[in-house]
């Protein structure tokens, strides 16, 4: 794989080491917000950041970051920057992991994006499966990212991931799907609603009027049917942000059941007619098609099916 970064007024025809480190910082400074929370995790003064940052914007010839007095901010050539940078420094971990394979050593990163809320999925394959894998090898190092589902799919095909847990929504021809779980999700009103205290006593119908949630994210035709027969007036862009709503009291809204069960328990939450206002989403572990497994993947998708096989989906 070759890696050119284009300058302004030229480009930049090879990588060396010292460039990979500059990239590097470059990348610690975005993700820590500034110079100064940089410090701690680059182990080096704030004036020192500072003159790598010049020398890297040099060599690139283009300014990469705004500092000053207005505070810290990319700049859109950065943001593009830092994209490549990304991919790059996959790549580096993929050799290294590849090397490491020639001498039978399970060692090295493993990236894996996962949506929100999937933590409290009582089947916990995946926690399961990255605490083995934890325990097999010291020298693995598990980075975990919570991200969209569009963001997932996205640093799978390039490469920025090795494995991801996303809703199945749309397949895509690049991946590869694996069945994780089944997600049943309900549609739930907060104890100060006034439908709480007579749930008992409604007809569907009297559902239908009353203030719902709307998604902004992705979700199955038949979850969108479902809202489409709600009067949806205000839109959450995650399930964490559906669950505030509803424990406003002012409005009902879809969430999956291992999520909700906690509000649940403690009388913050009740679920109205679970036989007719409920759908299913099915979890995947997603993949890079054609790419062979390294070690590290392979070793995880291995106790993943163990896990699922002592487990099963119910």
């Amino acid at each position: 794989m070759e890696f050119v970064i284009y300058m302004k007024m030229g480009k930049l025809n090879q990588v060396a080491d010292f460039d990979i480190k500059l990239l590097k910082i470059f990348k610690v400074v975005c993700e820590s917000g500034s110079f100064t929370a940089a410090e701690s995790v680059l182990g080096m003064s704030r004036s020192a950041i500072s003159l790598h940052m010049a020398d890297l914007e040099n060599r690139l010839g283009m300014r990469l970051c705004q500092r000053g007095r207005a505070g810290f901010a990319v700049t859109q050539e950065g943001e593009e920057i830092l994209k490549y940078v990304e991919v790059l420094m996959a790549a580096i971990e993929d050799f290294r992991i590849k090397a490491n394979q020639v001498q039978m050593k399970l060692k090295g990163e493993f990236n894996i994006g996962i949506i929100n809320n999937l933590v409290t999925m009582p089947s916990s394959y995946i926690t399961q499966s990255l605490q083995q894998l934890s325990q097999e090898s010291s020298e693995v190092h598990i980075n975990i990212s919570m991200s969209t589902l569009s963001d997932i799919e996205c640093k799978i095909m390039d490469g920025r991931l090795h494995v991801g847990a996303i809703p199945l929504m749309t397949r895509l021809s690049g991946l590869n799907y694996f069945d994780l779980y089944e997600e049943k999700s309900y549609l739930y009103c907060g104890q100060n609603h006034p439908l709480f205290s007579c749930a008992e006593q409604l007809k569907p119908d009297d559902l239908l009027h009353s203030n719902t949630v709307m998604p902004s994210y992705s979700i199955t035709p038949q979850a969108l049917k479902l809202h489409q027969r709600m009067y949806c007036n205000a839109t959450a862009s995650d399930r964490e942000g559906i669950a505030f709503l509803i424990l406003t009291g002012n409005f009902l809204g879809f969430l999956p059941d291992h999520f909700a069960k906690k509000w649940v328990m403690e009388g913050q939450m009740k679920a109205l007619f679970t036989s007719k206002f409920h759908y299913s989403t099915r979890i995947c572990a997603v993949t890079k098609k054609g790419v062979k497994h390294n070690m590290i993947l392979a070793a995880f998708f291995e106790k993943i099916k163990l896990n699922m096989a002592e487990q099963p989906l119910e």
